[in-house]
């Protein structure tokens, strides 16, 4: 029997801590009893600065509940770094790591077959959503946007995957070999390779609270996993600059013959209008390659990812 572990992030998390683990444990314990999991598994809550009681909570059920385990972040780090942390520590007390919201959002029945998965050779196994009908219109529509978006720009991940996840001990000894500041685990975890499957994810509704992702979170996530991942976005502007540098040329010529038949205004407004068309390219090329810039600066400083100020 494998040794299974969640890893779970938390950030203001309070309202639903305790029913999630109500859930977990019930779980737990089928899987035990049906022989599929050690005694020993473990639920392993992160807690991100939370500045709530979510803390506090996390001590309480880890006094009262012999699954529950907590890592206490000096600060708070964000998502990404948060799942990271959880899952760093916790590959050295389990076979397996099972990455999940806090809001257990995703359907917690695939983690019996997530396990069947990894006895059966897999190292990784993602969780797709197949239904998002519990998320918010706009959720669902920015959602399917980026991913198409990530595809378009060249970025290797899973669709309709977020960060529900298995991962073996294997799998994440190799993730630990990658040194990034600016962490996209959705894009990271395919390069790694190894075997992999998928299991059909539906997603419920929250139990409690709202989600902490909020949309310029979600911006920023999706920033991040192009940006991280994809030079197309330089390649793009690189190109568009000729189409621009012809559609010059065209207005030179018209220009000219304006000039020639006699029919030039003086600050006609194709004249304007292309200023601002060549001054806002500009302006966004910079603005792009500054990104890339920024994000090179953030690396070459190989600060830590996050400072663990307590364990349980």
């Amino acid at each position: 029997m494998i040794r299974l572990a969640t890893v779970s992030p938390c950030y203001n998390e309070e309202e639903v801590l305790r029913h999630s683990v109500e859930r977990l444990t019930a779980l737990f314990e089928k899987m035990i009893a049906d022989g599929q999991i050690a005694n020993d598994s473990m639920m392993v809550f992160v807690n991100d600065g939370s500045r709530d009681h979510t803390w506090q909570l996390i001590k309480e059920l880890h006094a009262t509940n012999k699954f529950v385990r907590g890592i206490n972040l000096a600060r708070n780090v964000g998502h990404q770094n948060a799942i990271m942390a959880g899952m760093m520590t916790a590959r050295e007390w389990a076979d397996a790591i099972i990455t999940i919201d806090a809001d257990l959002q995703d359907d917690i029945e695939c983690i019996p077959q997530m396990v069947r998965h990894f006895e059966e050779g897999n190292d990784i196994v993602y969780g797709v959503k197949v239904s998002r009908q519990a998320d918010p219109l706009l959720k669902r529509i920015s959602a399917m946007a980026f991913y198409k978006l990530q595809s378009a720009m060249g970025v290797e991940s899973i669709y309709n995957h977020a960060d529900f996840r298995l991962m073996s001990r294997r799998a994440l000894d190799m993730l630990s070999t990658y040194k990034e500041h600016n962490l996209y685990l959705r894009g990271l975890i395919p390069q790694i390779g190894l075997q992999t499957t998928t299991v059909d994810d539906v997603i419920s509704e929250r139990y409690a609270g709202k989600s902490k992702y909020t949309l310029k979170k979600m911006l920023n996530l999706a920033l991040d996993g192009i940006t991280a991942f994809s030079v197309k976005p330089m390649y793009a502007i690189f190109y568009l600059g000729w189409v621009f540098l012809f559609i010059a040329f065209c207005i030179g010529i018209y220009v000219v013959r304006a000039l020639i038949v006699g029919t030039a205004v003086p600050g006609w407004a194709s004249l304007i209008l292309s200023v601002w068309i060549v001054g806002g390219f500009m302006l966004i090329a910079i603005g792009l390659l500054g990104v890339y810039i920024g994000k090179i600066y953030t690396e070459v400083k190989r600060r830590p990812l996050y400072h663990i100020a307590e364990i349980l």
